[in-house]
């Protein structure tokens, strides 16, 4: 028996790291039974000559989408153009990070295709203001200094760069990418399966991209609590969920401009989504 790392999972094919070597293995069937799926990141023990997984060790955390869990940070991929940056799907990506306990990070992609940069900066600029990390992909040594020495999972809409990023960061990846449909402004799934890659110091998880995202199995409450900025206003009243309630001081510093109205937005919509 051996403890290693599930590095690569591919249908019901596990690939486990243990002491530089690895071993494709299956669960066994009892985590099936017990409603249990292995994810990329697990510390497991296996048994190397029968090729099983035998136990799954305790995770720090767990993301529901991309699946994944032991990792230190998220780091968000995305693109300004081709496809557009779209605002509701990051901040709903910002928002399932911080309530699986992960630090997230945001690398913006495709900055030469855009046609206003100073809205882009306006952007960074907030989401820095927030607490949020934000790079881009012209200045990857900034990023991989931040990052070194971690485990990172990256996730973002499909056609982002999440490939291309890895490649540039370590060409002898070769990771397939595409073009993006024109039509649909959106990308083409290239990473099918999600595994961890090391290079410059760094466990780096690429997941399959996706154009829609919702934030369910939360609470108000927790949803809520990951928009940090709301908690710099003091409302009348101390549960105001900042929806239609009076006198609320999150939705005066809306209107004041404080809070960037995509923000609030998005907050809306995933409220919106936890009622369902």
């Amino acid at each position: 028996m051996l403890k290693g790392v599930i590095v690569k999972n591919v249908s019901n094919a596990y690939t486990v790291l243990c002491d530089e070597k690895c071993y494709v293995c299956t669960p066994r069937g009892r985590f099936r039974n017990a409603g249990v799926t292995p994810l990329v990141g697990d510390t497991c023990m296996i048994d190397e000559e029968n090729g099983y997984i035998l136990e799954l060790l305790p995770r720090k955390n767990e993301l529901k989408r991309p699946s994944v869990c032991n990792v230190d940070y998220g780091l968000i991929v995305a693109s300004l153009k081709e496809p557009d940056l779209k605002l509701t799907l990051l901040d709903k990506e910002i928002t399932s990070i911080l309530l699986a306990k992960v630090k997230p990070v945001i690398c913006f992609t495709k900055l030469d295709l855009a046609h206003d940069l100073e809205i882009y900066q306006s952007y960074r600029e907030y989401y820095e203001r927030i607490g949020i990390p934000c790079f881009d992909n012209q200045h990857l040594s900034d990023l991989l200094a931040y990052l070194k020495g971690s485990i990172v999972v990256l996730t973002g809409q499909t056609g982002a760069g999440k490939s291309s990023l890895l490649n540039r960061i370590d060409p002898s990846l070769n990771l397939k990418t595409d073009i993006i449909s024109q039509a649909l402004n959106r990308g083409k799934h290239t990473t099918r399966h999600t595994e961890i890659y090391w290079t410059q110091d760094i466990a780096f998880c690429d997941t399959p991209g996706f154009s829609a995202l919702e934030v369910t199995g939360y609470s108000k409450e927790e949803v809520k609590a990951t928009f940090h900025e709301f908690g710099c206003y003091e409302c009348k009243f101390k549960d105001c969920m900042h929806l239609k309630e009076t006198h609320c001081a999150v939705k005066d510093a809306v209107y004041r401009g404080e809070i960037l109205p995509s923000r609030y937005a998005s907050y809306e919509k995933m409220i919106e989504e936890c009622m369902r």
